[in-house]
């Protein structure tokens, strides 16, 4: 996929300009003299841009609309350059002029798309998309970027629509797929999450950014054998991801696979200290051997772990649930 998805649009712009001037010129026996000289400008600026020349382009360009206020193709070729300029509020304002007399224009609305995105303006840059998929339902790169965009917004529904039609045009970009099972997982459908990132799997390989969400996912189901799988692929990839140390362990203990939990806790720990989840985790994994084995050691170890925990986090989920645990346990 192209960032601008311009290059298409670039090599004919010159033959525009040709046609249209030969529009205004062989239409009529006397031309008028404001609107030539505007098509002049504007075939002057094709060529200045082609050559690398864009300031002087752009000078062209206004000279041109200066003469003709309705000239749509010259605000979009001065979008086009300001866009190349990453001078991004002028092309954004360049193509709202080139749109608004040319609405039929996909190039227009799918490039203000891209400009008001960079600027993360995305709910003008979800309505620029939803307005080039209308012009051209076919084209992929316009449905997805209008799913990346209704995303940011939590527009889900409208982002999941767009998504699943950029799927039907093309299944086998991994970035959409990483896309959907975000969206997936925000809608709380975890079986159809995991099936989008087990899909970038296919198409990527290992990428601990993806396993990680994909363990969640397996996690939020109740599948910790699936999740563990993932998560110890994981940190052979990346044996300093406390993060996934913390849910390994989590998984570990849904397995009741105490001994264990205690080791990934401990390496979460050791990674970063201040780990209020995986004090919390050590804490619970502590107590269950404490119970099993009858051991007060382990019993103090797990209260001192959830009060680090408490102290690092006080307003944590379910933080009165863990002080009425230590109250208990610590008589």
């Amino acid at each position: 996929m192209s960032d601008f998805n311009l290059g298409r649009f670039a090599g004919t712009a010159l033959l525009i300009a040709i046609a249209v001037m030969g529009v205004f010129i062989g239409g009529c026996a006397q031309p008028q003299a404001q609107p030539e000289r505007a098509v002049d400008l504007y075939v002057d600026a094709v060529a200045l841009s082609e050559t690398g020349e864009k300031e002087l382009a752009i000078e062209k360009l206004h000279t041109s609309v200066q003469k003709d206020s309705e000239f749509s193709l010259a605000y979009s070729l001065m979008g086009d350059i300001y866009l190349e300029l990453e001078q991004y509020e002028k092309s954004a304002d360049s193509y709202e002029h080139a749109t608004a007399l040319n609405p039929w224009s996909f190039h227009d609305h799918f490039n203000l798309g891209r400009v008001y995105q960079v600027m993360e303006q995305f709910a003008k840059a979800a309505q620029a998309y939803t307005r080039a998929t209308e012009l051209d339902p076919e084209h992929f790169e316009s449905h997805f970027y209008a799913a990346q965009s209704y995303h940011k917004i939590d527009d889900y529904d409208s982002a999941l629509e767009f998504g699943k039609r950029a799927e039907e045009l093309d299944s086998e970009v991994a970035e959409l797929h990483d896309l959907m099972g975000g969206l997936y997982q925000s809608r709380e459908d975890y079986s159809d999450a995991i099936n989008s990132y087990r899909r970038v799997l296919e198409l990527r390989g290992n990428d601990p950014d993806i396993m990680m969400p994909l363990a969640v996912a397996y996690l939020r189901t109740n599948q910790p054998e699936a999740a563990k799988e993932i998560l110890q692929s994981v940190v052979e990839i990346e044996p300093d991801n406390g993060e996934a140390h913390q849910y390994l362990g989590y998984a570990q203990l849904q397995l009741r696979q105490n001994e264990a939990a205690v080791e990934s806790y401990e390496y979460a720990l050791d990674i970063n200290s201040q780990d209020w989840q995986a004090h919390r985790g050590l804490g619970v994994a502590y107590m269950l051997l404490a119970l099993h084995n009858d051991n007060p050691t382990m019993q103090v170890q797990a209260l001192e772990h959830w009060r680090k925990s408490l102290d690092i986090n006080p307003e944590q989920p379910r933080a009165d649930r863990l002080t009425q645990l230590i109250r208990k346990y610590s008589r």
